[in-house]
């Protein structure tokens, strides 16, 4: 293999470890070293960002909350203020997340389920 050619598998192998998903109100972002960062849109400060060690650590959290949840719920020690509202948006945007929005005021976010079990 040529050096440009090397390059070139390079460049591509970094794009596709690394991916970063606009939604109205947040982004995520698929790291090169495996983490996942979810952050505000167009945020400046590391305030408006969570770091996930991966992609499956976020589906955890999420998995962990109630079929109904509020920004409130996605609370923890890692996770307050403006974060756990971020927190809300991003399941409820992104496509990974089986679950919509309900409520602006109280900010609330339900779990669609498996429309095969019912």
């Amino acid at each position: 293999m040529s050096r440009e050619e090397a390059r070139e598998l390079r460049d591509a192998l970094s794009e596709a470890l690394s991916e970063r998903s606009e939604f109205v109100h947040t982004a995520g972002e698929h790291r090169e070293d495996g983490s996942y960062v979810v952050e505000r849109r167009n945020a400046s400060s590391a305030g408006h960002r969570k770091v996930f060690d991966s992609f499956a650590e976020c589906r955890r959290r999420y998995d962990s909350l109630p079929e109904a949840f509020t920004a409130e719920d996605c609370s923890a020690a890692d996770v307050s203020g403006g974060r756990r509202h971020m927190l809300a948006w991003h399941f409820a945007e992104h496509p990974a997340f089986d679950c919509e929005l309900v409520s602006r005021q109280p900010l609330t976010v339900r779990k669609r389920g498996d429309p095969a079990a019912d």
